[in-house]
């Protein structure tokens, strides 16, 4: 049957912006390499985290063609007709789908996977709903703590006045986020603060430069944790990933910021190495794969996602953050975990296509 099928990769490229303030696709001629990126970055110019999707394409597309699918690519920009018109004219039985972005909107993402459900289309990942749940952070740890997923005590701040009186009942130190970011976008790290003169400072930066609430939880000194859970219906618990921070600077905080996750040979990106698998008690596994699962299930995510996860000193996992769709590069800790498992690239792939198609065979046979 999968030779029959046409799967079109739906994605969004990154953009440059020049001094003039216009955008312009960076990839397929502005830019070429990690360094001129990387260059393009410290410029102000580009967001490195929106850089990983390209590889992420290009390994999709081989990974489909050595699978037998026939295949078909579109990047989607603003230009909203074109890309209807696109779906109306390939018409294909599977999008996967990896737009995470519109016009620098990330919420517009969750619109994308809208179309797709109007349109009847299967699709690949989670739905827009769970998307745009997992994009709010301090919405999912709300809907976690109503179910009694454990998660950092928390406070939403919309301006650095409110700080004083949000700030009570919680402990220093304190790690200051942008509510409304992922891939570690905004966190650096004098992300963590110990004082409420330095609370305040951090608060008013993340509200200036991002634009949105600044996300203030209690730091939670402890292992950093990558759980990784494959499948639909019958979702699977892959090896936990770790991130060893031993390698970091004698004073940096052990968290994966910005610059650890995009920012090649800083010392931040050399320090925080993935690990798989976690070397853990039994009982500590079983707690820490049964608050990823229900942390998962509870978001509403599907066919792939990855739960990150602090373990505190007294071994209690706190959920930091829910992936639907996450990154699946080579390097990443959803990777290095199916590959624990016994998964090649391929076979991943196979997976979550599989449980696309399975998911739309009652609406629309293929």
């Amino acid at each position: 049957m999968k030779n029959q099928l046409h799967v079109s990769i739906i994605y969004n490229e990154p953009t440059i912006t020049t001094e003039n303030g216009r955008k312009y696709v960076s990839a397929s001629g502005l830019l070429n390499t990690n360094a001129s990126f990387e260059k393009a970055h410290e410029a102000g110019l580009l967001d490195m985290s929106e850089v990983g999707v390209l590889e992420q394409k290009e390994d999709i597309e081989s990974a489909l063609k050595v699978l037998g699918y026939r295949t078909s690519i579109f990047n989607v920009t603003n230009d909203i007709d074109l890309f209807i018109r696109f779906l109306r004219t390939e018409a294909p039985d599977v999008v996967f789908n990896m737009v995470e972005s519109l016009g620098d909107e990330a919420i517009y993402e969750t619109y994308v996977a809208g179309m797709y459900e109007l349109m009847n289309i299967a699709y690949t990942g989670a739905g827009p709903m769970a998307l745009g749940t997992c994009l709010d952070k301090a919405r999912t740890k709300e809907i976690l703590s109503y179910h009694g997923i454990s998660t950092p005590k928390f406070f939403l701040c919309d301006s650095p006045d409110d700080v004083n009186a949000r700030a009570a009942g919680l402990a220093f130190p304190m790690i200051v986020k942008p509510a409304l970011e992922d891939a570690s976008v905004g966190i650096e790290n004098n992300s963590i603060v110990h004082s409420f003169d330095d609370l305040v400072r951090r608060v008013r930066f993340i509200i200036t430069k991002y634009e949105q609430p600044a996300l203030v939880e209690e730091y939670i000194e402890g292992r950093e944790l990558n759980v990784a859970i494959l499948g639909d219906t019958n979702p699977e618990i892959l090896p936990i990933s770790e991130i060893d921070f031993s390698a970091l600077p004698e004073g940096m905080p052990k968290i994966v910021t910005y610059n650890a996750k995009w920012m090649h040979n800083t010392p931040e990106f050399l320090g925080t190495v993935g690990k798989c698998p976690a070397v853990l008690p039994a009982e500590v596994e079983e707690q820490v794969k049964q608050t990823a699962f229900a942390a998962f299930t509870l978001m509403g995510c599907r066919d792939y996602a990855r739960v990150d996860i602090r373990l505190s000193k007294d071994n209690v996992p706190y959920v930091i953050e829910v992936n639907p769709n996450p990154d699946i590069s080579d390097d990443a800790g959803f990777m290095r975990s199916a590959k624990t498992s016994g998964r090649s690239f391929a076979d991943v792939i196979q997976t979550i296509i599989e449980c696309a198609v399975e998911r739309h065979r009652l609406v629309r046979p293929l």
